[in-house]
């Protein structure tokens, strides 16, 4: 399952690389790079959000397995502060990687990669690669290939914040009620039905 697209075949020169080794605390390269509806996107925008940065292409076999759950995560934890945004690393049509991504429901934001910011994220030679951004803007983590799901939820988890509470899930008023009398802080309500 580890599976994964190496990405070496382009010939290109390469410029100094930036980001190697243990990435963990190291803040995430900034970029601007366009949309696929032409937008300019920054990373930088996004701080004080989580950000799953996905680097993907349309020929990339494991990249097709991740990008539902990619989507599936969007939508489960945006409320949260995730944003995912994948940048594709074809060198094709912005329509044909746009089809790709709709024909998969992808939900996100997709960029146009670029050489500069595959530098800048340390020469990003396989596929998919994936950085888990922390909302000070320090990489909290990087996977290379194909990993289960539990595996990618339980990073964006970690991304989101070590006192992660999920927004959508609301507070049980009666559980609430039950937990305070525990504690002693409200005696428990007397049952009237008996």
């Amino acid at each position: 399952m580890l599976a994964s697209g190496k990405y070496l075949d382009r010939t290109r020169k390469h410029g100094p690389i930036k980001l190697v080794g243990d990435v963990q605390g190291v803040p995430a390269p900034d970029f601007t790079l366009p949309s696929l509806d032409g937008r300019k996107v920054k990373l930088s925008d996004f701080r004080g959000k989580a950000v799953l940065l996905n680097f993907w292409a349309t020929w990339c076999p494991p990249c097709k397995v991740e990008m539902p759950w990619f989507a599936d995560l969007q939508k489960q934890y945006a409320d949260d502060g995730l944003v995912v945004l994948g940048v594709a690393m074809d060198d094709t049509e912005p329509a044909t990687i746009a089809k790709f991504a709709s024909d998969l429901g992808v939900n996100y934001q997709v960029l146009l990669g670029t050489d500069k910011v595959s530098d800048d994220y340390g020469d990003v030679q396989y596929l998919p690669t994936t950085f888990y951004i922390g909302r000070d803007g320090t990489i909290v983590d990087k996977m290379t290939g194909l990993l289960d799901r539990k595996e990618i939820e339980s990073a964006v988890k970690k991304t989101l914040g070590t006192t992660y509470k999920p927004a959508s899930v609301p507070v049980n008023q009666a559980d609430a009620k039950v937990k305070e009398a525990v504690a002693g802080k409200v005696a428990p309500a007397k049952d009237t039905n008996r």
